[in-house]
């Protein structure tokens, strides 16, 4: 499965929620599995948009086809895009599936990772991270996925912030010292997501 990571800055907010709505006839396109999104929590005017599809060959194809369609109702309402591919690679919890509908917001972290330490945080994301954030109330489902050039994103999705809150304070100095994070990450970025509904196709 492939999944697509688009950040972007918004500086016509009506109009780009307007055009988000004409993501709506993906459904119809062969290969497309899901795609939500929101605002930032912690950076004004910053939207995310996360979109799955079964191959790169159907993601291709969608692109060369309908997608500038698509998106030409959104042209202007935005700047400053970053647009991400990554291979998914592993479940974070069980059963991942790309649905919006059951959670209220989306944690992602984008891993640059060491290239001596790729294998290392690896096996760190599966024995160490995945338990502790499979076993957080709350916590609905998430995902691990690689790009080129040791680049991995962590995508997990949780029911409220309240409960993704709790995660956070308890557990995460902790297992980063048992998972030897530090001497894995080269950088790190991230942010948590206020699903938008209307996003959801």
């Amino acid at each position: 499965m492939l999944v697509k990571w688009i950040r972007c800055t918004v500086v016509d907010r009506r109009g780009f929620e307007r055009g988000q709505r004409k993501w709506a006839g993906l459904p119809g396109e062969p290969g497309f599995r899901g795609q939500g999104g929101g605002w930032s929590r912690h950076r004004p005017g910053v939207a995310h948009i996360f979109a799955f599809w079964e191959s790169r060959a159907f993601y291709d194809s969608f692109m060369a086809r309908s997608h500038d369609r698509l998106a030409s109702a959104q042209v202007g309402t935005f700047k400053d895009a970053q647009v991400k591919l990554f291979e998914y690679r592993f479940d974070v919890k069980t059963g991942f599936e790309p649905r919006f509908t059951d959670a209220d917001l989306v944690r992602v972290a984008l891993c640059q990772v060491h290239e001596e330490r790729v294998e290392h945080f690896t096996l760190m994301q599966e024995k160490v991270w995945n338990p502790a954030m499979a076993g957080s109330p709350g916590m609905i489902r998430g995902m691990f996925a690689a790009a080129p050039e040791q680049e991995f994103l962590v995508l997990s999705m949780w029911r409220s912030a309240a409960e993704h809150g709790k995660y956070r304070t308890e557990r995460v100095e902790r297992l980063a010292l048992r998972a030897q994070t530090e001497a894995d990450i080269a950088a790190l970025s991230g942010d948590i997501v206020e699903l938008e509904p209307s996003w959801t196709v």
